[in-house]
């Protein structure tokens, strides 16, 4: 879960430091070459700022349903490791594998909810992704663009080459926000 919310993190500041990047002396656009920063989109955009809030809601949904786990696992743990010299070890060991068992269902449930996280999280960036694609199309057409780089392969462009503030405008006009959407399962693999 953490790595969801460092994502969004890091899309914040790649949002501020391209921002600051627009601000320095570049040379002469080139006619034909074209950038586009997918993350900064992704940060910027309405679909991609409802994206994370929809993921931090589904995350406190999570953390809520596996804070019982784990307030049981920690205070049964210390409770079996206070009263090992009072508990009979017939009892000590009964409650040891109940705990035990106890934390095997946790452990599984935090893998399928961080599975679905991760497959919802990829769900919803398809979609904006898939709204995005006819848009890079357009502009690659408008502004004569031969060749479209991604800003992950640019160190520094013209502004003025840059698709990506307009691809944001016209998205938010596109997809103002994603649809409201839930955790969803991870499709089973098929054996092979």
């Amino acid at each position: 879960m953490k790595i969801l919310a460092l994502g969004a993190f890091s899309l914040a500041m790649l949002a501020g430091s391209a921002a600051a990047a627009q601000d320095q002396n570049f040379g002469p656009a080139i006619p034909g070459v074209c950038i586009y920063h997918h993350d900064r989109l992704m940060a910027q955009s309405t679909a991609g700022q409802s994206l994370v809030t929809g993921l931090q809601r589904l995350q406190q949904e999570v953390q809520a349903e596996l804070s019982p786990y784990e307030q049981f696992i920690q205070t049964e743990g210390q409770a079996l490791q206070q009263g090992q010299a009072t508990i009979p070890q017939d009892q000590l060991q009964q409650r040891a594998q109940a705990l035990e068992t106890r934390y095997r269902e946790f452990e599984t449930l935090r893998q399928t909810r961080t599975g679905e996280l991760r497959y919802t999280l990829a769900y919803q960036q398809q979609q904006i992704g898939q709204a995005t694609d006819p848009i890079l199309q357009a502009l690659y057409t408008e502004r004569g663009c031969g060749i479209l780089l991604s800003a992950d392969a640019v160190m520094r462009a013209n502004p003025q080459m840059d698709l990506t503030e307009t691809a944001i405008q016209r998205l938010n006009a596109a997809l103002p926000t994603l649809p409201a959407f839930s955790r969803m399962a991870v499709p089973a693999q098929p054996a092979q």
